[in-house]
């Protein structure tokens, strides 16, 4: 397989915008970029939060948050009563949140991962926190939705496998996507943090992707206001060229029965 040039993203000038009403609006938040303004990257010009501001051109309240390099469904409302209702939804595990990521190996059936995580904590943000704070439960269903094996080398093995996920979590840990995966020996690739480096690379090189292929493909709620049910969708677009290499699905009926089936071990 030829190695390809990687190419950088373009600035980020107007986000694409997957539902909006008078109350809330939700937008495909592009993998790399930070939701708001954070001290612990100074240097950063480019945030979600002000970009849909300046876009909407009034401002808007964060509901919950996806970490930088995660793309997919991220949800604001339009007042702070709203986003107060909203945020109360999303504290009592009210909403579906279904994920796609790419993971090293073979990923051979579902399950229900049940693996408390220490809170993870920051040298500068989180220095006057407690460090012997209990675990806090943490919950994940996951079904493999398809496989890979690249006749590429990968340290002493002659070729490298791949699985791709549907993923969802019921509870919302810092990096509980990425932690747990990592726990099932299935690291997240493109995941620099709990990860692994040569995969990474491999992707890197092989295939052109250099960010975290993690998407927050699917957020259902009720909708605060009027009570009916919401279902917003990120677009696989962005996928859509790695999909095409690998061999994999890209119609979007295909992720949403998937994600179905994850939606009704919930229940």
């Amino acid at each position: 397989m030829p190695v390809s040039k990687l190419i950088e993203a373009p600035e980020i000038t107007e986000l694409t915008i997957l539902y909006q009403d008078e109350w809330l609006v939700a937008v495909d938040k592009p993998a790399g970029m930070l939701v708001h303004r954070s001290f612990l990257d100074k240097h950063e010009t480019r945030f979600v939060m002000q970009t849909l501001r300046d876009q909407l051109g009034q401002h808007v309240f964060p509901v919950h948050r996806l970490d930088r390099p995660t793309s997919g469904v991220l949800l604001f409302a339009l007042s702070s009563e709203v986003a107060r209702l909203l945020s109360e939804q999303n504290a009592n595990q009210h909403w579906h949140k279904g994920y796609l990521a790419v993971v090293r190996g073979y990923l051979q059936q579902g399950g229900t991962l049940d693996y408390p995580l220490k809170e993870q904590q920051d040298n500068i943000a989180d220095k006057f926190s407690d460090p012997n704070k209990e675990a806090q439960a943490a919950i994940t269903d996951y079904l493999p939705l398809a496989q890979v094996e690249l006749p590429i080398p990968v340290s002493r093995y002659p070729a490298a496998r791949y699985s791709l996920v549907a993923l969802s979590p019921r509870t919302g840990r810092k990096h509980q996507l990425r932690r747990h995966l990592a726990h099932l020996r299935h690291p997240i690739v493109g995941d620099t943090s709990h990860g692994d480096g040569k995969h990474n690379r491999l992707f890197r090189e092989h295939l052109n992707c250099a960010h975290l292929l993690l998407m927050a493909k699917q957020l259902i709620l009720t909708h605060p206001i009027h009570g009916t049910k919401l279902c917003i969708e990120a677009s696989l677009v962005s996928w859509r060229p790695l999909l095409q290499q690998l061999g994999w699905p890209e119609d979007e009926s295909f992720y949403r029965q998937a994600l179905a089936t994850l939606y009704k071990e919930q229940v």
